[in-house]
């Protein structure tokens, strides 16, 4: 059976009077309880949550806006499950933030168990983070005119193992499912590959020799032995669509090739790799390692008080940042926070992901990617001569002498310049302009792509750009922050999705605490708390009235042989 107390309605009496002083008010009020309570809690996606419980048959269940806001909390505050039943059912700022009495309170960790799966299910942790950013904004009136991007790992409850455990750990995990609902088809399999795995997980292949050749033996050995597995079992409906079957056809097709009936053991695999079985989304970065990543969006304006995530975009670690600028620019589209100036390192303002952004109304600014061509101090560049945008073609040399032609091919996209030989004979600049002397003439080549990354890279070199570009930086520090306040960088969880919901709501959590150390966010929890209590006392003596009245009447009909009772009682109301 649902059940559910809405955080905007007040209570007739408020339980934390007897328990809490003023200043001790004051202070939960100041911090993240009070920005809990009174903004965040009453944006928990419970009409959703609601779903998954019968409207009035069964148990009733525990306050559904408490576990949906426990789950928040659990994440960013980088508890456990057991921490987390405790600070519900004992701290009394876990209890205020929740709306939740200051009484005992009974729950379990299977109960807490369940909710995050009803999370999972209906994608609720990213919208939390929508509603949540959103209204922070709102409330703070931040200017989101101004933003940043970087990207940051995020390493999953997985153990980073070897290319030979990993395939050890996968055949292991099969014969186990194999062993236990098909004994024969087991039993059928050949001894010695048996006993190889045998041994638990910890302990495979710990009889063998350290030395380089024995290590690169046992390596092979075990690719033999998957592909041995993968044959046997592949036609065989029962086995082949197991999860932990479709794991070794991926491992063996990433790690291991056939040639000329022959298992061999590829020297590279590339960064799409599975890395445990364990967490079969998690991939490689060659920089940081196996795991995740999370592309950010911070606001950056200076007039902000604060600044606030906008956008996380969890990604698995093999996706390169210039492939990211297109689902952040959509991320941020959906949830109407937009900015007019992206500001990323030199991974992400590759030509094409600059006008992507522009296709958006954003000017995506940042260093220009790859190294600048060799150059002399003083040398001439495309920047340097007049190119009409829309045609392409050139109009002016930097001498300002017209050329003969200038055609533009939009099969090739190249536009191709002759100047006349004469002036460019006797020109000044001949030594530092890039036009190439031909058989027949003096020509210059160039492409859209060409002009804009010139124009670019003249900008850069300016102090209005370095101006302008030195507030990116900032979110280096916001990423570490995140990971040490909210623990980020190494989950308690694993999977693709539980570890994508951890991202979500970690983030969101981050956005709480900075909300809750802005001035303008204290005052509008002062003033909503204080309206609150203004409500309750208003109640009371409505009550108060009504009881006044209702004895009032009851002295007026009361028989006189009472005397002087419903006097002296009528003279009390009265008073």
């Amino acid at each position: 059976m649902q059940r559910m107390v809405d955080p905007r309605q007040t209570c007739l009496f408020d339980p934390y009077a007897p328990i809490l002083t003023a200043s001790n008010r004051r202070l939960l009020e100041e911090n993240w309880p009070g920005v809990f309570r009174h903004v965040i809690l009453e944006l928990m996606p419970v009409d959703t949550l609601r779903q998954h419980f019968h409207p009035v048959l069964g148990r009733p269940t525990r306050e559904l806006y408490s576990m949906a806001g426990l789950l928040l909390l659990m994440e960013f505050m980088n508890w456990t499950k057991e921490q987390a039943v405790w600070a519900y059912c004992f701290h009394a700022e876990v209890q205020y933030a929740l709306n939740l009495e200051p009484v005992g309170h009974d729950l379990s960790v299977r109960t807490l168990e369940r909710h995050p799966k009803y999370f999972e299910q209906d994608g609720l942790a990213q919208r939390v983070m929508y509603d949540v950013t959103t209204r922070l904004v709102e409330v703070l009136d931040l200017q989101i005119d101004q933003q940043r991007l970087d990207s940051t790992h995020v390493f999953s409850d997985m153990a980073q193992i070897g290319r030979t455990r990993l395939m050890g750990v996968a055949i292991k995990r099969f014969l186990t499912q194999v062993k236990r609902h098909d004994s024969a088809a087991y039993a059928n399999l050949p001894q010695a590959l048996r006993q190889r795995y045998t041994p638990s997980e910890h302990q495979l292949f710990g009889d063998v020799a350290r030395d380089k050749e024995s290590r690169r033996l046992l390596r092979q050995q075990v690719a033999e032995d998957l592909h041995e597995v993968l044959q046997r079992f592949a036609d065989q409906p029962a086995h082949a669509q197991r999860s932990s079957y479709q794991a070794l056809e991926r491992i063996f097709h990433k790690q291991c090739e056939v040639q000329e009936q022959k298992v061999t053991v590829k020297e590279k695999t590339g960064n799409t790799v599975m890395q445990n079985p364990s967490d079969p989304g998690a991939s490689y970065d060659g920089h940081k390692g196996p795991g995740d990543q999370v592309q950010l969006a911070e606001t950056c304006h200076p007039d902000n008080e604060v600044q606030l995530i906008t956008c996380a975009v969890p990604q698995t670690a093999a996706v390169a940042d210039d492939k990211s600028v297109a689902p952040v620019l959509a991320d941020l589209q959906a949830s109407q926070l937009l900015p007019e100036q992206l500001l990323g390192d030199m991974h992400y303002p590759s030509d094409e992901n600059v006008q992507l952004a522009e296709s958006y109304g954003v000017e995506l600014v940042g260093p220009v990617p790859g190294a600048a061509p060799a150059e002399r101090p003083g040398d001439l560049t495309l920047d340097d001569f007049g190119i009409d945008e829309t045609t392409e073609c050139v109009t002016c040399c930097p001498d300002g002498q017209a050329p003969v032609t200038s055609v533009h091919h939009p099969a090739t996209g190249k536009t191709r310049t002759t100047m006349p030989a004469a002036v460019c004979q006797q020109c000044a600049f001949r030594a530092q302009c890039p036009v190439q002397e031909s058989p027949d003439g003096y020509r210059l080549e160039h492409t859209a792509k060409q002009r804009r990354v010139a124009a670019r890279r003249r900008e850069q070199a300016t102090e209005v750009f370095r101006e302008r570009y030195r507030r990116r930086s900032g979110i280096e520090s916001t990423n570490s922050a995140l990971k040490r306040r909210t623990g980020l960088g190494r989950l308690r969880v694993r999977g693709r999705p539980r570890v994508f919901q951890a991202i979500y709501l970690k983030v969101t959590g981050w956005n709480i605490l900075r909300a809750a150390a802005c001035a303008k966010m204290r005052e509008w929890v002062r003033a909503k708390a204080q309206t609150a209590v203004l409500q309750v006392s208003a109640g009371v003596r409505t009550v108060s009235d009504a009881c006044r009245e209702a004895f009032r009447g009851l002295s007026a009909v009361i028989p006189a042989f009472y005397h002087p009772f419903p006097h002296a009682l009528g003279l009390r109301l009265a008073a």
